[in-house]
């Protein structure tokens, strides 16, 4: 290679987004996820080996999906193709079977596809990659922000393994961080910059466990950053404040894992009596856009299911939240919703209610007989008493303490406790 063509080469690598430049190239490079591709992880195990099979990597923006797909591609003596779901069609996975068929019979040697936003693609359209997979003629390599379970054919994923990767700890942000600084080749270390700890620890906070995230935010900061005394570049909080406006705030999918996890969270903080863990899933929800309404319709529901008769209280407030919620929607609502939340992850809990009525609904499923009882039968029509309806029924506002001992049960069935009051039901 010659001066001019090296020169080019660097110019377009300086002109690529600082995240694309920093792209680990080895496996000893890839920053988190040490359960898969630590020393001991399956995956690692497998690249190492060549022993590649078919795998979908599933987790959030910037936490390596790519890198890994791209890290196998160096290291995997197999040939790889690229394609992404999103402009990809069943067009492409004829070409990409066709080159695979000729590399194997001609050369003996694999193909790996990796198939960026598996997710996006249609039942047919995976459905068109299932044979090949099934045969062995190419190595798929999925990756999907969203959950496989739900979002790539059941077929496809029992012939692959899954993993899920992590948003990527403070730690290890930091370390990408540390090292983006000091790489004069593909880094910002050409710069000389110095990185202020409580810049750094902003960006640390602030990234979401997203390694592109971080990267971004730290480009954008470098470009403002002032020159001090010594003529060295200084990134403080000012410019790392004005790089995080410019690249989003929380990050949260509305139809995805964020939205069902962060739900999750929420109401299993409620559950655990702890309001103030209650307010922050709350608050992340209302920050990434979700519909106020969805989340009062599950405080109406943990009202009753998890505190119950408890807090006969809980319920009616949690209704009113809602409607409240409906009537004014947002940014008040946020609000409205903090007051339900906070009252019903102090309130006392129950379940009780909730068990009776499962266990009850699992007998009615197992095949228990719910014949109703003459005595209970409805009267409310001309004939009922010649059917025998009602005979025998004690009204019990007749005796005294408006009580009276008196079957309820369905014929042939034994009486039977579903409803155990617990210890803090009133």
């Amino acid at each position: 290679m010659d001066l001019f063509s090296m020169a080019s080469q660097h110019e377009r690598l300086d002109a690529a987004p600082l995240a694309y430049r920093m792209r680990p190239k080895t496996l000893d490079e890839v920053v988190g996820q040490s359960k898969i591709v630590g020393p001991n992880g399956l995956l690692r195990k497998m690249i190492e080996k060549d022993r590649l099979q078919s795998i979908i990597l599933y987790g959030p923006p910037g936490t390596g999906k790519t890198t890994l797909a791209e890290v196998i591609a160096n290291q995997t003596k197999a040939r790889f193709e690229k394609l992404n779901a999103v402009t990809a069609g069943v067009a492409d996975i004829r070409r990409t079977v066709e080159q695979a068929t000729e590399e194997r019979n001609m050369y003996g040697r694999r193909t790996v596809l990796f198939l960026d936003e598996i997710h996006r693609f249609n039942k047919s359209q995976q459905d068109a990659l299932l044979p090949h997979v099934e045969a062995g003629l190419f190595v798929l390599i999925g990756a999907t922000t969203e959950n496989p379970y739900f979002e790539v054919n059941s077929a496809l994923v029992s012939r692959s393994h899954i993993f899920r990767l992590e948003p990527l700890s403070v730690d290890d942000i930091r370390l990408l961080l540390q090292r983006t600084i000091h790489d004069e080749e593909n880094g910002l270390g050409r710069m000389h910059l110095q990185l202020h700890s409580d810049a750094e620890e902003l960006i640390c906070r602030q990234s979401g466990g997203d390694a592109r995230r971080a990267l971004n935010v730290l480009e954008l900061a470098a470009l403002q950053a002032p020159l001090d005394a010594n003529g060295q570049s200084v990134i403080g909080l000012a410019e790392v404040e004005e790089a995080l406006q410019s690249t989003g705030g929380v990050r949260y999918d509305k139809s995805g894992d964020e939205h069902y996890d962060t739900i999750s969270a929420f109401i299993k903080s409620i559950r655990g009596s702890d309001p103030d863990a209650a307010v922050l899933w709350l608050a992340k929800m209302l920050a990434g856009g979700e519909d106020p309404a969805f989340i009062a319709r599950r405080l109406m529901i943990s009202a009753a299911e998890d505190i119950g008769n408890a807090d006969p209280h809980a319920l009616p407030l949690a209704v009113a939240g809602w409607q409240a919620t409906m009537a004014i929607g947002m940014p008040e609502a946020r609000i409205l919703l903090g007051q339900v939340t906070t009252y019903l992850a102090t309130a006392p809990k129950s379940n009780a209610a909730y068990k009776a009525v499962n266990e009850a609904m699992d007998d009615i499923k197992s095949g228990v007989s719910v014949i109703v009882p003459p005595h209970l039968r409805g009267t409310g029509y001309r004939g009922a008493e010649k059917l025998g309806h009602g005979i025998g029924y004690k009204y019990p506002h007749d005796y005294p303490g408006h009580y009276v001992e008196q079957n309820y049960w369905p014929v042939g069935m034994e009486p039977k406790k579903y409803y155990r009051e617990g210890d803090g039901e009133r």
